[in-house]
């Protein structure tokens, strides 16, 4: 999939083309970068215990400066290029976490906004330049609205795919199969005429959600709990890993070959034809049938049954252990840690400081998902025991449920019972 060059550069200091030539090593890699983005961002979110705000600080300070050495570049260049990619990757897709786990934002209107977003930046972008063509990234504004167009679907790709899998109830190995076809039915229109510019950029964001999948589906466990999404089991540490080396590979093979730089390629490939308008149309009409399609397909998937999460009056009560009985058997400097959070909470929560209560069982959260590979396996009972009880707690302060914090007096309540269960 690959698209033409058209509009004459307005203004600006003219480069050469800063994006890669659209071959099969660039989907290939993008699809990469996507999948270690999200498994990197879950390993320092989750099992380093980060949380989900700080890593958002970690990853926005380093895009600002993977994307400063991008912008100063005159050519495209593998590993920056790559690089800013993987980081903005993660960047986008933590920003429409923290609006879902954090402020309790719908996916759905968390799709709605990006895809506003992203509309008025193209809207921007066309009006300033008269292209969207990536082949024609040659000035610092066309590159500026490039890169502010890539965040924005990589948020937009998270907040539809994760709806998605809301909606279906699906596990991360089938959901796989959606955007895997929908990016086959493109590349089908577009061969057969359809608009290319437009064609690149529905499959660009297709990816985030195709990568991510991936990435959910080697890191996810065999056996999981009820609602919990199972996959290979490799782990995201390992999984990060194993697709590092793969760009690594992949972006030095580029560096070599130059396969992928614009000049290169249109220097020994024949140039592309004009379209067809009569073309473009039929395959716009075929979009249209492909975008009903997908939401019939959604639609009839919602209203299968399927596993969700079990709720809290499945769990709370499955397990009655005496004070402290719980964790005997866990270590004691986890317990300690997941103590000291509950306890902070409940400080913040009695001398009404809503917002520091609410990190702080945030990060308990955290801290306790990212202790589950290693506590659970040690004593089945008394974990399940510790996760009904804090899960009361996270849903008195709207964490991981769609309801509203409650009173800092249920809170209290919940997080009393959570210290007392960890003795």
């Amino acid at each position: 999939m690959t698209t033409t060059t058209e509009a004459r550069a307005r203004s600006g200091r003219l480069m050469l083309n800063k994006v890669p030539e659209v071959t099969i090593w660039f989907w290939v890699i993008k699809v990469l970068c996507t999948t270690v983005g999200e498994s990197f961002a879950d390993w320092i979110n989750m099992k380093l215990g980060v949380g989900l705000m700080n890593t958002a600080w970690i990853f926005t300070a380093v895009f600002v400066v993977a994307l400063a050495v991008q912008l100063r570049l005159k050519r495209y260049v593998p590993f920056p290029y790559w690089l800013t990619v993987v980081v903005v990757s993660v960047t986008g897709t933590l920003y429409t976490d923290i609006l879902t786990d954090q402020l309790n934002v719908p996916l759905w209107i968390s799709s709605a906004v990006f895809s506003v977003l992203l509309a008025a930046v193209f809207s921007v972008w066309w009006a300033r330049e008269r292209t969207l063509s990536i082949h024609s990234v040659t000035t610092l504004p066309r590159e500026s609205f490039y890169w502010l167009a890539v965040l924005v679907t990589f948020a937009l790709g998270t907040a539809t795919g994760d709806w998605t899998l809301e909606l279906t109830g699906w596990s991360p190995g089938v959901s796989v199969l959606l955007p895997l076809s929908l990016i086959a039915a493109i590349t089908a229109l577009w061969k057969f005429g359809a608009n290319p510019v437009l064609s690149f950029w529905l499959a660009y964001i297709l990816t985030r959600p195709l990568g991510a999948n991936i990435g959910d589906w080697l890191a996810s466990p065999k056996v999981a709990q009820p609602g919990e999404p199972s996959g290979l089991a490799p782990g995201t540490f390992t999984t990060s890993l194993i697709f590092l080396g793969l760009i690594l590979a992949t972006v030095i093979y580029l560096t070599v070959t130059r396969s992928d730089v614009t000049e290169t390629h249109e220097a020994t490939h024949a140039a592309h034809t004009t379209g067809d308008p009569r073309k473009e149309r039929v395959a716009l009409a075929g979009f249209g049938l492909l975008a009903v399609a997908t939401a019939g397909l959604l639609v009839w998937a919602h209203g299968q049954p399927h596993v969700g999460p079990a709720p809290e009056e499945d769990n709370t009560s499955a397990v009655q252990m005496a004070p402290g009985q719980a964790v005997k058997k866990f270590p004691p400097a986890k317990v300690a840690a997941l103590k000291t959070l509950a306890s902070t909470s409940l400080k913040d929560a009695r001398s009404g400081n809503e917002t520091g209560a609410h990190a702080a069982a945030q990060k308990l959260r955290d801290l306790w998902d990212a202790d589950q590979a290693s506590l659970q396996p040690l004593d089945q009972t008394g974990w399940t025991s510790i996760d009904a009880q804090m899960d009361k707690m996270l849903k008195t302060f709207g964490i991981d449920h769609s309801n509203p914090p409650m009173s800092p007096a249920q809170q209290e309540k919940e997080l009393n019972a959570l210290l007392t269960d960890m003795g």
